[in-house]
């Protein structure tokens, strides 16, 4: 079981009012040998919340969970053996699961009185695939990957949301290969079919850091207070509020350019560096230090 992973994924209601508690309406599982990535064993299953309120009676989503659809379902408590079963001793895998599902799965066990499943080792694909993918996908929702690799539509069901990240994952490991393969052939060429809308790092804004990189230094000493680059994740065990990532999230990102005189300044290193293109380096690198004065 240590080498085996599952993947899972909670549905839940979402908390509309204050005092009202996340319930886990369906779980869904799916275990996998990490060898060959088959399906060795699966399990779901719709749970009926304690508050049956907190369920509307219709569904916001195309394939949401109704009222109507846990009234007959078990309680957690009666499927908790089953859940413990498959999740206690595997490494566990899941999107946005560290802040979310393991989350989720803790208060449960916790609200019947018993211990909750430990994993000997946890992956959370939302952090890896923010880490090694980049947002080419436009943003990091099991959606927006699903829809890029064209793997359907995200059904917002447990066994169905867990199947489709394992693909997704395959998919990206497989661009991510073929690029590490052939780096001076595939390297950043997903840039250029981006989108207009989708905000990214390009190869000019790559070269113009490159050739002015004598003033880098200086700059980012006056523009260090000014500028974020790092948000502090949260712990493990607190509150989220809802499934889909949070917008702040553990990992660089690129941020806008500081306003008033250092914003002045950058625009005039754009300017020159559009305008130098036939101008030597050492030129370039020379004159550019009037511009930090």
């Amino acid at each position: 079981m240590v080498n085996e992973i599952v993947f899972f994924d909670l549905e839940t209601n979402v908390p509309r009012k204050a005092g009202q508690k996340f319930w886990v309406l369906e779980f869904g599982a799916m275990v996998v040998c990490p060898r060959k990535l088959v399906e060795l064993e699966s399990y779901c299953t719709l749970i009926r919340p304690g508050d049956l309120t907190a369920v509307g009676v219709k569904s916001g989503r195309v394939h949401g969970i109704t009222r109507g659809a846990v009234l007959e379902a078990p309680s957690f408590e009666e499927v908790a053996d089953k859940i413990f079963g498959i999740l206690n001793g595997r490494i566990w895998a899941g999107h946005n699961i560290r802040r979310f599902d393991c989350v989720r799965i803790r208060a449960a066990f916790k609200e019947i009185g018993r211990p909750a499943p430990e994993p000997v080792g946890l992956i959370d694909s939302l952090g890896v695939l923010t880490e090694k993918f980049g947002r080419r996908a436009g943003n990091m929702k099991m959606a927006s990957l699903a829809t890029y690799f064209g793997l359907g539509e995200q059904k917002h069901r447990s066994l169905d949301d867990v199947r489709m990240n394992l693909e997704v994952l395959k998919h990206c490991a497989t661009v991510l290969f073929l690029e590490s393969s052939l780096p001076n052939v595939l390297e950043d060429q997903w840039q250029h079919d981006l989108s207009p809308n989708i905000t990214t790092r390009s190869r000019s804004n790559i070269l113009e850091s490159s050739v002015s990189s004598s003033m880098s230094k200086e700059w980012h000493q006056k523009a260090t207070p000014m500028m974020t680059t790092r948000s502090k994740s949260k712990p493990y065990g607190e509150e989220t509020s809802r499934k889909s990532p949070s917008s702040v999230l553990n990992h660089h990102r690129v941020v806008p350019y500081p306003t008033g005189s250092l914003g002045q300044m950058t625009e005039k290193v754009k300017n020159m560096l559009r305008n130098a293109r036939n101008t030597p380096l050492n030129n370039l690198l020379k004159h550019s230090h009037t511009l930090l004065r």
